[in-house]
């Protein structure tokens, strides 16, 4: 007989849940980058998609709490701020490397146009990614802050030997 695979929150949702003192505000950049993040397939729940970074910006922690614990889920919180602040900047640099290209081959017929804009895009993503790390101090975060910020809110739960 086939097992089932049932997902269960990870460990670092369930700190931060036990530490959580209510609810957090989206700030607009928060928001409009939480809006900008395409949906995901979960195959092997390894990364975070649009509804666990939204949960994950939206809890309050103390702020007289000067426990190991909530320092831990206070950078993952600010990491995620972060990661989802820079998306805005990913599209604004597609979207104005598209507008040049637009405006540069106004003299041509569309068809250069629509040849030329989708691969122009595609490379605008990544600058406008690197100049969001930047604006973001993104680029200066602590690797272990960045990896904080990564892990996964919902797991597989572990198969026991039965």
């Amino acid at each position: 007989m086939a097992k089932a695979n049932i997902v269960v929150p990870s460990d670092i949702t369930l700190v931060e849940n036990k530490l959580r003192v209510g609810r957090r505000r989206l700030g607009p950049l928060e928001w409009t980058g939480l809006m900008l993040t395409p949906p995901m397939l979960h195959i092997h729940y390894s990364k975070l998609d649009r509804g666990d970074m939204r949960a994950i910006l939206t809890k309050k922690y103390d702020a007289e709490d000067s426990s190991e614990m909530k320092q831990i889920v206070q950078r993952r919180q600010e990491s995620v701020s972060k990661h989802v602040v820079s998306t805005n900047f990913m599209w604004a640099g597609g979207g104005a490397f598209a507008g040049a290209v637009w405006w540069s081959f106004r003299r041509y017929n569309y068809q250069a146009r629509l040849i030329a804009i989708p691969f122009f895009f595609y490379f605008g993503t990544f600058a406008g990614r690197m100049i969001g790390d930047v604006v973001t101090s993104r680029n200066a975060e602590f690797a272990r802050d960045r990896f904080l910020g990564s892990l996964p809110a919902k797991v597989y739960m572990p198969a026991t030997e039965a």
